[in-house]
This record gives structure tokens, sequence and C-alpha cells, in this order.
């Protein structure tokens, strides 16, 4: 059922993660300098499922309990907007800037539900462990790509078999795997989904990296070694997105991790693990969370760069002007997609509907190419008022007075002045603006090969079928053409 955000902490401060930053275990990530913001923001998440103003948007009822609106399943074009109406409620909360909130993977899991027969002899594994996720209302995060340790050579090619994850052995009760995996975000989730991220090539050995499966964040063996923080328990006012949304990312280390037979989902087929989010709806379900999950972080860019403008009396300038349209073309486009995505929904295989492919590729693709611009624009706009940013403690000092009088801006006094500046500088200077850059040019992997599939997938038949009709080939026998011509 729907937990509460004191549920949640409870709950992470009874079996924390096995998590590392800077060289010590993090005992208690609520009250952790670099982990407390992050997990109190999701508790306050939670929390929002219960509130009477957001309770229908974020939950469905159904045996007279309440369980999170991104379990349940897509059967109508209403349940695909009574789930994109919740998504877009939660990521309103955080500008869109939190990549890992629990809906992300929940949209995955409602996806696997509906689809468990691709799993064959695993379905039932599939089933009952979502059902189990969605009774406790879990948080889940996973783990992405290999160690980058030689892209030269291939998963089975690596100086050590176990740098990717892969199977060590078989026992009556599980599996035992080994390895490693770039990167998890947000390991201050409840169960951490090892699930397939890239695809897997056929040779002697490759089996044992066809796996899938899921298990709790504190399993014996499983480390998550972070990333330096961006911001160590600075204040709300300095670091209005660092210091709430520091969701990390770390190293996620299988050192003969214990996993047993219910949660496996895939065993040792190279074919289920290339095809399991493009077969079973997962894929079109994922991106359609984060479709949504742009147009509230678009939103909020405009929101954002509008307001510089106006308070700094800059709006009034043509060049200016033209900078925030661009922005709203790209929030318009945005919206198209996801609209399109919704619209033209088709069942699959397993009678789960799923958001159009087209729609969603274009979203997927495009966003990562216009993302570095928006940042750029509001650098543009906001100029050097990026670069003068007094602390909230500078208020608080003797100085503070110069701060008032110099700071102030056309429609703001200083002090809410630097605040917004300070925002926007959080969203684009700072090292969590930055980190969000990068997340967002290979949130769905490299470019160029997303580029490539989006080319092998498309049906352009249809097309090109109106140009030779136009240019009367339809009409003409094609002559024969030679080898050699």
């Amino acid at each position: 059922m729907a937990r509460t955000g004191k549920q949640y902490l409870e709950a992470l401060r009874q079996n924390p993660p096995n998590l590392w930053h800077k060289g010590e275990k993090v005992e208690d990530p609520t009250t952790h300098p670099v982990f407390k913001g992050i997990t109190h923001t999701l508790a306050r998440m939670y929390d929002m499922q219960h509130d009477p103003h957001h309770r229908d948007v974020l939950t469905y009822e159904e045996g007279g309990k309440r369980y999170a609106m991104s379990l349940l399943p897509a059967r109508s074009k209403e349940d695909l907007a009574r789930r994109s109406t919740a998504y877009k409620r939660w990521a309103d909360t955080h500008l869109g800037m939190m990549g890992r909130s629990p809906d992300y993977l929940n949209a995955v899991l409602m996806a696997y539900e509906a689809s468990a027969e691709f799993f064959g002899e695993f379905a039932d594994n599939v089933r009952n462990y979502v059902q189990y996720v969605r009774e406790n209302d879990l948080s889940t995060t996973h783990c992405l790509t290999n160690p980058q340790v030689n892209r030269a050579k291939g998963t089975t090619e690596q100086p050590d078999p176990y740098i990717p994850v892969g199977v060590v052995k078989q026992t009556d009760g599980g599996i035992v795997v080994r390895g490693a995996r770039m990167l998890s975000t947000l390991p201050t989730a409840d169960e951490l989904l090892v699930f397939p991220s890239t695809l897997l090539k056929e040779g002697p050995g490759a089996d044992k990296y066809a796996v899938a499966f899921a298990i709790p964040t504190n399993t014996p063996g499983l480390h998550f070694i972070s990333r330096e923080a961006l911001a160590e328990g600075g204040s709300g006012y300095d670091y209005p997105l660092s210091s709430r949304l520091e969701e990390m990312d770390c190293l996620t280390v299988f050192d003969d991790v214990f996993v047993p037979w219910e949660r496996v989902f895939i065993l040792g087929d190279l074919a289920k693990c290339n095809n399991a989010y493009a077969e079973t709806g997962a894929l079109m379900h994922m991106a359609h969370q984060v479709v949504v999950l742009k147009n509230a972080k678009t939103e909020a860019f405009l929101g954002l760069v509008s307001l510089i403008a106006e308070a700094i009396g800059a709006d009034a300038f043509p060049h200016v002007q033209e900078k925030i349209a661009e922005v709203i073309v790209y929030l318009e486009a945005m919206k198209g997609f996801w609209a399109r995505a919704e619209r033209d929904a088709k069942p699959n295989q397993y009678d789960l509907l799923c958001p159009d492919r087209g729609a969603i590729d274009g979203a997927r693709n495009l966003f990562p190419r216009l993302y570095p611009r928006i940042r750029e624009i509001v650098e543009q706009v906001s100029a050097s008022g990026l670069i003068t940013l007094p602390s909230e403690a500078d208020f608080d000092s003797p100085v503070g007075q110069y701060l008032q009088k110099y700071l102030q801006s056309a429609t703001l006094p200083a002090h809410e002045r630097v605040q917004l500046f300070r925002l926007a500088w959080d969203m684009t200077l700072s090292g969590f603006g930055a980190r969000q850059e990068l997340y967002e040019r290979f949130f769905f992997g490299d470019p160029v090969r997303m580029y490539q599939t989006l080319f092998a997938a498309y049906d352009k038949e249809p097309y090109k079928q109106r140009i030779r009709e136009f240019l009367g080939w339809a009409r003409t026998p094609q002559p024969e053409v030679i080898a050699g011509d």
C-alpha cells in the first residue's frame, strides 16, 4: 500500500544500504550530511500520496487499499493519462531534476508484470516481485553499464571475466553473482534491480552475463561506492537543488552476492536479455515517464529564465525575447511528443497498452540535444549575475547592508534576487548543474548508437514509396540492377 515518508525513512534506518562515501561507510543515510537531503525529499514525496490534494492523483484504489499510481496496469488511454498526471505531479515538486524517483522504475515493473509471460519459467517470479513492491510501496534503483575498463573489447574479452556482472555458480537456493556495474543512482532505495542494459553479443561464455534479478540494497556482498558529493550539508538558500536532490551516483560492486531463485527473472538467455525492454513494453513505459519528466524540467527552465529576464529588465531586449521564445518552442515540442505518445498508444502482444514508439523515440533522441542549449540560454540571459552570488551568511553579516543596496533588481529585493540567481547557478554552473547536463546527454545511452537504433527501427518505407509514386516509379517497371554496375 502507499506508504508515508516516515515509513520510508524508518525502513532506511533499519536496513541501510551498503553505501560508502569518501572511504567511510554511511551508517544512517537519513542523518548523513550528504544523503539527508535526498532521503527527506523522497519522504516528502511519499507523504504527498496521503495529502487530500494529491492522493487521488498519486494513488489508485483497489480492494479497499491505495497503491502508487505508477504501478497501475496500463490497459486504456485513460490509464496512461492517469499515470502521466501522477508523473507530472511528482516531477513538478523537484523541477524535473530527480532522475530516479520511484515512479521511473515502477513503470518498468508494471510493464514486466503485465508482460510476465515473456519471462517463461521465471514469469511467476516477476509477478510475485512486482506485487511485493506494490504492497510495500518500495523505492527501487538499478545499475547500468559495465565498467569502462576497455571499451574496445567485448564483455568476454576483459582482463577478468568478472569485471562485468556474471553468474559464478548455481545452487539449490539460488545463484551467486560477481562483478560490477556503473552506475547506480539513488543508492538510498530499498531495492536494486539488475536488468539488461546493453546489447549482449553471442560468444563462448557470454551466457553467464545474461541475467536479471532484484535484491535488497543491504544484501551482503553488495557495495555502493559513491562519487564525491556535490554539496555537503549546504543551506537550502545557497544550494537550492544540491542540498535537496543529491541522488548520488555509485559504482556497484557484487562481491559473490547470493540471489535467491525467487528473485531471478532471466538466466542464461541472451535473446531474452536483449529483447526484454522492447518486447515487454518496458522501454516505452519508462520513456513515457521520462518524457513527462523532461516536460516538467523544460517548464522549470522557462519559468526560471523568464523571471531572471524580468528581474533585471532584460526582457525588453529583442535578443533576450528571442532566446526565451526558443525555450518556449522546445517546450511545445516536448508537449507534442507527450500528447502523441498517449494518443497513438497501442497494445502489445500481452495486451499492455504502450505509448507510441515513434513519439517516444523522437523525444528521447531530441531532448539530449536540446538540453545543452537550454542551459546555455540561461547562462546568456543571466550573464555576470551568475558570478556575483554572495551566500546566505553574507546577508546576515556587517556587509549585508551593501548587498541590499547593490544587488537589488528591477523587480526583486536583493535577498530574493540572489536566491533566484543561486537557483539558476545550481541548475547550470554548479557541480549539480554540470552533472545534470552530462546525465541528459547520456540518459538513454550513447547518442550516436541511439540514432543508429532509430534509423534501423523506424519504418521509412511509406515515405520512400511516396517519392517513388511521385516520380512515377510505381507505375513503370524498374530496370534490373546488375551486380557490378
